[in-house]
């Protein structure tokens, strides 16, 4: 009997010794030294907790997600790295629900163009970066807020009218959440929608102004502003069209003319940091609109996309992220080639672009003329 005790307790402490073991190998830091690293991190992204026990809480989910970081980053080879992201204090579900909004759904039947159809024999280039013509604007930060359509919309458009009219302006995402959620145009502000859409709308509207003169708020509770078109400065576009779809080299065809907005499944991609990221995600669905700006191939060979997101700079890789490609399914990586969507506009579409400034030095040259006549 007391042999079977002591074979228990001895048991026990071996179990309770190897629990040690596993608890102290989840995380590389002590407690304390995690919580300077929360502490630093808290003021670096400017957070503060108002909730009786909301800092504690989320404490205990930057910890868990510390030890996911050190977990993957720890393994030889990987192809990208995790990092403290600006929500590093998010659960998955809390990350779903508030960031990725984007949607599919369309009013109409796409149109799927054969402008960008890659056929064999096709020539194109190793390597592309619109950013590097001067056709991306500066990353932009939608912050707790589903807008990531608008942003994705707002790039693609702003890509093309860099490239048509060499000028690149900055459009307004705050009018599109403010003024496209009328009938039935399927995009619902911070609770999600796609740039198809918005593209339908900017048409509609005769253009879409700079966000300079409609800037960004993070919501979409407020009326859609009146902004009389003849006094500001506003792009237009004339129509808009699907790339083949499910079709990566179509994709890299298309963005070899212009940037080209996408959708991607990114719940894994809170924690990116750098390199060419390669999921886990799902490959058939979307949940988040972003613009394709290029691609190439790392010098260990990974090829990638170029995807500039709407998460602000201090994400990732300056707001950027790669994205694997020339994936074995069709539909790319994290659905990326599933329905790729892009403006169109001809070289004399210049709906740009007088300020109101400029527009009265122009009226007050008319009345000159007319006095003299």
């Amino acid at each position: 009997m007391v042999k079977t005790i002591s074979l228990v307790i001895l048991s026990v402490l071996l179990l309770s010794s190897s629990l040690g073991s596993a608890t102290a190998t989840e995380t590389k830091q002590s407690q304390e030294e995690v919580q300077r690293m929360y502490e630093q991190w808290l003021m670096e992204n400017r957070k503060n907790y108002n909730a009786l026990g909301e800092k504690e809480r989320r404490f205990n989910i930057f910890k868990d997600n510390l030890k996911l970081i050190e977990a993957h980053n720890s393994v030889p080879d990987r192809t990208y790295e995790l990092g403290l992201t600006r929500f590093a204090d998010l659960t998955d579900d809390e990350f779903r629900a508030i960031h990725l909004r984007g949607k599919m759904e369309v009013t109409s039947d796409p149109v799927i163009g054969d402008r960008y159809l890659y056929k064999e024999g096709d020539v194109l280039p190793d390597k592309v970066d619109w950013r590097d013509e001067g056709a991306v604007a500066p990353v932009k930060d939608q912050g707790d807020c589903g807008g990531c359509w608008a942003f994705s919309a707002t790039g693609a458009v702003e890509g093309l009218n860099k490239i048509k009219t060499g000028e690149l302006v900055s459009l307004s995402e705050q009018e599109l959440m403010d003024c496209d959620r009328e009938g039935d145009s399927g995009n619902f502000g911070c609770l999600g929608g796609s740039a198809a859409n918005a593209f339908e709308f900017i048409i509609e509207n005769g253009g879409i102004v700079t966000d300079k003169v409609y800037p960004y708020t993070e919501n979409d509770t407020a009326a859609c502003k009146a902004i009389e078109m003849v006094t500001t400065r506003y792009v237009t576009i004339d129509s808009y069209e699907d790339a083949p779809h499910n079709d990566e080299m179509s994709l890299k065809k298309a963005v070899a003319h212009q940037p080209i907005s996408v959708m991607v499944e990114a719940e894994n991609m809170k924690l990116y940091k750098s390199g060419v990221f390669t999921g886990p995600c799902d490959h058939w669905y979307g949940n988040h609109n972003v613009v394709v700006v290029g691609y190439g191939t790392t010098e260990r060979g990974e090829d990638y996309w170029i995807i500039r997101n709407s998460w602000g700079a201090n994400w990732g890789e300056s707001g950027y992220l790669k994205l694997q490609r020339n994936f074995h399914n069709s539909t790319g990586n994290c659905g990326v080639a599933i329905r790729p969507v892009y403006p169109l506009k001809s070289n004399s579409s210049f709906g740009l672009l007088l300020s109101p400034s400029m527009f009265k030095l122009g009226v007050l040259f008319v009345l000159i003329g007319w006095a003299l006549l």
